[in-house]
Order: C-alpha cells, then sequence, then structure tokens
C-alpha cells in the first residue's frame, strides 16, 4: 500500500514538473516575442536612411518616371543625346551666331515650303509620289490639361508669394529674397537663353550623378544640414526673433 501511494506521488510530480516546464518554456518565448515586438520599431528607425530632401522613392519614380525620366537619367542614351545636341545647336544658334528667333523661323518655314511646293510641282514631271504632307492638329484636351496644369502652378506661385509678403513666415522671406539675388546676379553674368541651357544641361546631368553617387551625397547632404540647422538655430535666437512679426490669421483687426 505504501509502495503504491509512492508510485502515485511519483506519477503526480513528474506531471507537475512537465507542465511546469512547458508554462515556463511558454512564458520566456512569449516574453521574447515581446522583446522582438519591442525592438523592432527601434530597428526600424535605425536602419532608416537619410536621404536628400526626405524622399522615400527612387530617383526614377521622384522624376515622374516613364519617358521624361529615363531622358533625364540616360537610360535611352541615343534619345538624350539627340535632346542635348538638339538644345546645343539652338544654343550655338542664337549665342555665337547670334541669330534671332523671329529670323530663324521664318528661314526655316521659307526652306520647308518652298521643299514641299517644288517637290510636289516637280512629282508630275518626273513620275514620283508627291509628298504626303501629314494633318497637324492640336488636340483640344492636351491643350486645356496644359493651360489647366499651367494655371494651377501660377496660382500656387502667387499664393506662395503672398503669404510671403504678408510677413507671416520669415524663413521664407529669407529663403526667396538670397534666392532672387542670386539668380539677380547670374543674370549679369548671363543672358536668359545661356541661363536656360545651363539649367537644361544640369537637369541631363545632375541627376545621373545623384543616382550614381547617392549615398555619397545623402551622407555629405546629412551632415550639411545638420550644421545649416545649428547655424539657423543661433541666427534665430539672437536675430529672426527679435523682429515683430506680422498679424496672425486669427487676430481680428
Amino acid at each position: 500500500m505504501t509502495d503504491h501511494a509512492g508510485e502515485n506521488d511519483s506519477f503526480v510530480d513528474s506531471v507537475m514538473d512537465k507542465v511546469n516546464d512547458k508554462l515556463h518554456s511558454h512564458d520566456s518565448s512569449s516574453d521574447s516575442d515581446d522583446d522582438k515586438g519591442k525592438k523592432s520599431p527601434v530597428n526600424a528607425v535605425k536602419t532608416k536612411i537619410y536621404r536628400l530632401f526626405g524622399r522615400e522613392k527612387p530617383v526614377h519614380k521622384v522624376l515622374g518616371g516613364g519617358k521624361p525620366a529615363d531622358i533625364f537619367l540616360w537610360r535611352d542614351k541615343k534619345v538624350t543625346a539627340g535632346v542635348l545636341g538638339f538644345a546645343t545647336v539652338i544654343w550655338a544658334l542664337f549665342e555665337l551666331l547670334e541669330y534671332h528667333l523671329l529670323t530663324l523661323l521664318c528661314h526655316i518655314l521659307i526652306v520647308a515650303v518652298a521643299v514641299l511646293f517644288l517637290w510636289s510641282n516637280a512629282s508630275t514631271f518626273i513620275n514620283t509620289a508627291p509628298p504626303q504632307i501629314p494633318e497637324v492638329v492640336l488636340p483640344k484636351d492636351i491643350v486645356l490639361g496644359v493651360a489647366s496644369a499651367l494655371r494651377i502652378e501660377i496660382n500656387r506661385a502667387l499664393e506662395i508669394l503672398r503669404d510671403i509678403a504678408s510677413g507671416k513666415d520669415l524663413k521664407k522671406f529669407l529663403v526667396v529674397i538670397v534666392g532672387l539675388w542670386v539668380v539677380s546676379i547670374l543674370g549679369n553674368i548671363w543672358n536668359f537663353l545661356t541661363l536656360f541651357y545651363i539649367v537644361f544641361v544640369l537637369l541631363h546631368t545632375v541627376p545621373l550623378l545623384y543616382e550614381k553617387y547617392e549615398d555619397k551625397v545623402d551622407a555629405f547632404a546629412e551632415k550639411a544640414e545638420a550644421e545649416i540647422k545649428k547655424h539657423y538655430a543661433v541666427f534665430d535666437t539672437n536675430v529672426l526673433s527679435k523682429i515683430p512679426r506680422g498679424p496672425l490669421k486669427g487676430k481680428k483687426q
């Protein structure tokens, strides 16, 4: 009887030990899962990489994707080279050869109309097909879409200028003043056509170089942004905070 009771006690003890082991393993696994859940946001923050202007998309997507982005990033080298070559020829005609826009357009139209006219009349004598002149018509939807987009951008620019001129945002005011001052200096160095050509060339070279060396550029930009924020904080404390601001929107006159 005593042996039977001892066997029952040992059996109960073994069952209880197994239950405790399972509970302990379940608690440890849940704790580890909780730790992983707690660490994952931190790890996500740590692994977040700084990108220039806070972009979260690839450079191709930032440029709008599609054919324009392919041209800017030299995905289609023949098309990009052709666009840059055409722009260079136009710049050389106006800037180096001192052609005027109206004169150039008239000369191009004279040559085109004369060639087509002579070809159409000569085709009856030399037994060749006359030139197939396509009918060019501007689609209404495209014209309205461009006009609407242009109207939206102009209204947005006017709204920004209005907010800046009203004295509500001193930081934007200073940025605009410095930007216009830099553009005026560049305007004294180059004329509008040369400045436009330089910007056009930069649009077809800077994105390509940035995509190729984006890690190095982003690292440098992160350090530069930290230094700019540090200096701006000092400037804001010593100068900007002491300048009286304009009336607030919610303030009654």
